[in-house]
Order: structure tokens, then C-alpha cells, then sequence
């Protein structure tokens, strides 16, 4: 099947296409061209109305949205956020398993894995690209919203019968590197060609460094469950900004990240080595109101997630608000804040050969937003949905 899009401005990794069009072939994208319209027949001539065209947004680090949690381990649930995800302009995602149980956590990453083996392209869902494992191994000084009855050091055995029930779908894993055992971990992780990610750490600049030297590449939501910056004492925070090695997570809901943090970020990362992420739990889509987290009581007010001892959990943001934020607060350019949202979070979980771009040969996962970044439609492999 052949679609031609028209009358569009393409978002690409570097600038934005005025007067664009892209043609799509069987799923995946064929041309990406200016000016004069191909010649020939089409299955179908979608005006972009003069939005913008961009690669659809990958988000790499959510809980869920629309009432569910991945945690809830059924299709039901997945398939609920994966509709959730895509009116958003997410086309692909990673199911975040949290600290819990082990035969929790377990029973989630099946339930991850058999949904994912069994979608096919369908209206209306975004794709489920992999896992992303969010714990037990962290500090309980910094866990944040994770249950800190379920933390623990990291146990070799344990992560590896976790990724084998995975059948390798597993993409990220982020563990504190000042935990004892967490060499062995972050070198078992490296060794499998999983993503190992610092997060809810207290570590020293010269623990996290050590955790980098082994393979450490991603920052989990950089700051928030983090030991902060000193000038004397640099701690996680200041290893992974200052390692172009690392990539780092933010959550650009103004509320976890203060503007001048966002723009530190950004100016000693550069726009390559930023992704944004949900962080999303099961209010994303929903009113304020009482809901759970890892099994613990959430309370929602004006958007604003939080523990009953006031501790943000999680939160209620998506991409494109992420994307918003960064261009209508910030003044980020739009082709930066949606390379962070695409492309960047595509290439950490080794999928940039097929996603992330608007580029020929690519999957034709898009999505059409006007100048307030306001989501018209989406496609998924060619597919298309209007929200």
C-alpha cells in the first residue's frame, strides 16, 4: 500500500522541511522530499494541513497511564496504555517493570514478553518495543517512590533468570552503583548487550564514574533519585553530565526539574544525549484522584503526583507535553526537543536502524502536531490513526 503525505514540514534530526512530503510504501517510509509531488498512484493522499511531521515519539521510561500499570501484568493493561500512549503521539514504548517481589516483577516481564511477541501493526496502539527494568537494586537513601521493604543488593542469579523470562526483550536495567555487587551486575548487563542505567543512587562522583568505566550509558530521570551536584563532592549527578558516555533521562513536566536544571542538562549533554522520558504512572490520562504505585498510595492534585508523605511518584506528563515544554517554555528548537523524544531514545535501546527518524527505509511510525505541538494524528508502521 502506498500513502503519500503532503503539505508538510518534516521534522528531521537536523532541520525542519517546509513544503514537505513523504511517501510510505508497504509500512515503511520510501521518500522524504520538498517542493514538487511525486508522479504516480496512491493508495491513499494524506494533507498534512501544513503540521508538522515528525518521527513518532519513543517513550522509553513509563509505568503506565489511563488507570493501569504494567505492574498489573495482564494484555488488558498493556494494550490499555498502548492506546493511551499513541493519542499522545508515542508510537513505541518500553513496559517499566518496578521494584517489587521478584515473582511480581517476574509475572510483569512475562506478561511484557507475550504481548510483545504477539502485536501486529492495528489502529489505534502504539508498539511495544522491549522492557525497561526499574529496580530492586538501589539505595534505600535515594528510592524514591520505590518500595523500600522490596530494595535490595543485586543477585546475579536472580537478574538473570529475570532477563531469560524475558527472552532477551529486556532493553534497560537501572541499578545503583554503589550497591554491593553491582559490578558484576553492570558487567553481566554489558556482556547480554542490555542497557545498565544509574538511577536511585547515592553514589560518590567516583562510584558512579567506576559504574560508567564498566558500561553505565543512561542516566535514569537525571536528578530526581540522584545524589545532587557539589562543588566539592560532584556525586552521581555531576559523573553523568560530565561523561559523554552517559545519556540522560528527563522528565520535563515542571515539576520535577526546575527550568535552569533542564537547561544545564541540555547545555553539557548537548541535544544528543538527552531523552525525554514519562516517567508516566496510572493517572497519566486521568483526573486528580487516589491511585497506586508499587502498591503504595498515590494522591494526585493539579496534575502532581505524590507518596502521602509528599514524595513525587512517578507522574501524570506525556511526550508531547515533554516536547511542549521544552519548545514553548524553553525555546528549544522544534527539531532538538523531538530528536530527544525519537531519535535519541531510539538509538539508546539499539533500534535507530528502523525507528527514530523520518528517513528512507525506516519504519513509518509518525506523528502530525501544530505549532502548539498539539497532536493531530499519528501512524504506526503505515497505519494510521487520528486520535
Amino acid at each position: 500500500m502506498k500513502v503519500l503525505i503532503k503539505n508538510a514540514r518534516v521534522v528531521t534530526p537536523y532541520e525542519v522541511l517546509e513544503d514537505g512530503w513523504v511517501l510510505i510504501d508497504s509500512g515503511r517510509i520510501a521518500e522524504v522530499k520538498q517542493g514538487q509531488l511525486p508522479e504516480g498512484s496512491f493508495d491513499r493522499v494524506v494533507d498534512a494541513e501544513g503540521c508538522f511531521l515528525s518521527p513518532g515519539f519513543i517513550d522509553i521510561h513509563n509505568h503506565g497511564g489511563k488507570g493501569r500499570d504494567f505492574m498489573d501484568a495482564t494484555f488488558d493493561a498493556i494494550d490499555t496504555i498502548a492506546r493511551f500512549h499513541l493519542k499522545n503521539g508515542v508510537t513505541g514504548f518500553l513496559a517499566t517493570v518496578m521494584t517489587a517481589p521478584f515473582e511480581e516483577m517476574k509475572e510483569a516481564v512475562v506478561a511484557a514478553r507475550e504481548y510483545l511477541k504477539g502485536q501486529r501493526p492495528e489502529e489505534g496502539k502504539a508498539e511495544l518495543l522491549g522492557i525497561y527494568v526499574e529496580g530492586p537494586y538501589f539505595s534505600l537513601k535515594k528510592k524514591g517512590a520505590q518500595p523500600g521493604e522490596h530494595i535490595k543488593k543485586p543477585e546475579l542469579k536472580e537478574l538473570e533468570e529475570l532477563i531469560t523470562a524475558s527472552e532477551d526483550t529486556v532493553k534497560v536495567v537501572s541499578l545503583a552503583s554503589e550497591v554491593e555487587g553491582s559490578d558484576k551486575a553492570v558487567a553481566f548487563l554489558k556482556e547480554k548487550g542490555i542497557v545498565a542505567a544509574l538511577g536511585h543512587t547515592d553514589a560518590t562522583y567516583e562510584e558512579a564514574k567506576r559504574g560508567i568505566d564498566l558500561g553505565i550509558r543512561l542516566s535514569t530521570h537525571t536528578f530526581n533519585g540522584m545524589r545532587g551536584f557539589e562543588h566539592r563532592e560532584p556525586g552521581a549527578a555531576g559523573a553523568v553530565l560530565t561523561d559523554e558516555r552517559v545519556s540522560c533521562e528527563l522528565i520535563c513536566d515542571g515539576v520535577h526539574l526546575h527550568p535552569a536544571a533542564v537547561k544545564l542538562v541540555l547545555q553539557a549533554k548537548g541535544k544528543e544525549r538527552v531523552i525525554l522520558v514519562s516517567d508516566a504512572m496510572m493517572a497519566a490520562g486521568l483526573s486528580d484522584g487516589e491511585y497506586t504505585l508499587g502498591g503504595q498510595r498515590v494522591f494526585v492534585k493539579g496534575g502532581r503526583a505524590r507518596l502521602a508523605d509528599g514524595t513525587i511518584a512517578g507522574s501524570t506528563l506525556s511526550l508531547d507535553r515533554a516536547v511542549r515544554y521544552l519548545v514553548k517554555v524553553l525555546g528549544v528548537p522544534v527539531q532538538d526537543a523531538v530528536r530527544m523524544a525519537s531519535l535519541n531514545p531510539a538509538t539508546i535501546i539499539g533500534e535507530a536502524r528502523r525507528k527514530g527518524s523520518v528517513e528512507v527505509g525506516k519504519d513509518a511510525d509518525l506523528v502530525a502536531f501544530d505549532d502548539d505541538i498539539r497532536v493531530r494524528w499519528a501512524m504506526v508502521r503505515g497505519v494510521f490513526y487520528r486520535p
